[in-house]
């Protein structure tokens, strides 16, 4: 036998039964970015590789150990596939010059890429909704955002997901800070793990988010980046705090929250569930005022955020949530030569009406082909024999409706059918 060939470990089929969950889970996304005004912008997959390098760290987990890069044999272009969407999309607001004449609210969903071990929640193909606000200095677009997320949960029917906020500050704080940071972890080098040591002088700040248990008590006593903070960046953090409290939203600020990405300042955040073990974070983000400019535009402030989709599907699936297959209305069961063309074009002229149609292809009889229209979940079953075909008519059977026996069949002609099928709908609806 020929072996079959396996899907790619950690990128996964998303099959019919579980793909209609996630479109119902894209609708709700769509309907609550449209209620706060956030435009789709759909961007590439794959990217330049110093995109990512520039905008999130070469001394970053992602750019050293997790990005699936390769040389494009066509041109010697190094080419990556997106591990992060928020680089790519402020290219193609600088390419395309989307922020002169006013601040841009965006969004995008997709695939995303990664290459580490999988585990649960954590794939190396993934999918994001990611969002993105560019143009707003203030931290009442932070605040918006955050608020957003909270909304969501609420549309989804998701409970138990809880906030923690922390500022970054400045550049020239937190170039104060990891001064601090660097020589305090030297006094304690002795207790740090390989990661530890390895990022003591390229990236001290990701020690503080180090999730080795060893190395809690030496972080606990490390310096506090809010101790080196100015006036302007605690006024800044005060307003996402103030707005926040209006709103009756609870928040928690983790001094230790500081994202794995180089780009962010001032505002960080993240939602964080205890129902996904190791994985808890479902949503994070934070404001990046600096990476416009950083990658090539015109100095502008910006904020955003990333929703891990199936770490979402996954809490909506425990909170009992569920999407069964949507029935069509018709399931159009015919026999015989004239009865089978007769029936092709019945079929065309329902859909025309927009009524869903499952039209029998395969053969078969008339009672297996029965059997298969009451299984579809069809709320009719439009029957097309050969004496049906020569007198221009249907028979009609009712199969789900109430109010309807199943046995209260009727020949109607086929100009009437789709108003017979309307009616009965409407009929069915009202009662």
């Amino acid at each position: 036998m020929t072996p079959k060939i396996q899907s790619v470990r950690g990128m996964n089929d998303i099959l019919p039964d579980e793909a209609e969950f996630w479109e119902r889970f894209e609708e709700i996304i769509r309907s609550w970015l449209k209620s706060y005004a956030y435009r789709p912008i759909r961007l590439p997959i794959v990217e330049p590789t110093p995109l990512f390098k520039r905008a999130i760290g070469e001394v970053t987990d992602i750019v050293e150990k997790e990005m699936y890069s390769f040389i494009d044999s066509l041109n010697g272009e190094p080419l990556t596939l997106r591990p992060e969407g928020t680089a790519g999309c402020v290219r193609a607001v600088i390419q395309h010059n989307l922020i002169a004449q006013q601040p841009q609210r965006l969004y995008y969903t997709g695939q995303m890429f990664r290459h580490e071990r999988p585990q649960k929640g954590r794939y190396r193909q993934f999918y994001q909704v990611g969002v993105e606000a560019l143009g707003f200095p203030g931290p009442d677009i932070d605040a918006e955002q955050i608020l957003m997320g909270a909304r969501l949960w609420d549309d989804l029917g998701l409970d138990g997901i809880a906030l923690q906020l922390n500022t970054l500050g400045q550049p020239g704080e937190r170039a104060r800070h990891r001064a601090e940071l660097i020589s305090y972890f030297e006094q304690h080098s002795e207790l740090l793990d390989d990661d530890g040591r390895r990022r003591l002088h390229s990236n001290p700040l990701r020690i503080l988010d180090s999730k080795n248990s060893a190395l809690q008590e030496v972080i606990l006593g490390a310096p506090q980046l809010i101790d080196q903070l100015g006036a302007e960046s605690l006024a800044h953090f005060e307003g996402v705090q103030q707005v926040l409290r209006d709103a009756g939203q609870p928040f928690a600020i983790n001094p230790r929250l500081v994202r794995g990405l180089d780009y962010y300042n001032l505002t960080v955040f993240e939602w964080v569930s205890d129902r996904l073990g190791a994985q808890g974070t479902v949503c994070a983000g934070g404001r990046y005022d600096g990476l416009v400019q950083q990658l090539g535009g015109k100095p502008a402030p910006a904020c955003g955020f990333a929703m891990g989709v199936e770490r979402l599907i996954a809490l909506m699936r425990e909170a009992g949530g569920e999407v069964g297959a949507e029935p069509v209305d018709v399931y159009v069961v015919h026999q015989g030569q004239a009865a089978s063309r007769l029936a092709a074009r019945v079929a065309e002229g329902l859909r025309d009406q927009g009524i869903d149609v499952l039209f029998h292809c395969g053969g078969g009889s008339f009672k297996s082909q029965m059997k298969k229209a009451d299984a579809s979940g069809a709320s009719f079953a439009v029957i097309i024999g050969d004496d049906e075909a020569n007198a221009g008519e249907v028979t009609l059977k009712p199969l789900r409706l109430a109010g309807e026996q199943p046995n209260e069949q009727k020949r109607v002609s086929v100009d009437s059918v789709a108003d017979e099928i309307m009616s009965s709908i409407l009929d069915w609806e009202e009662s």
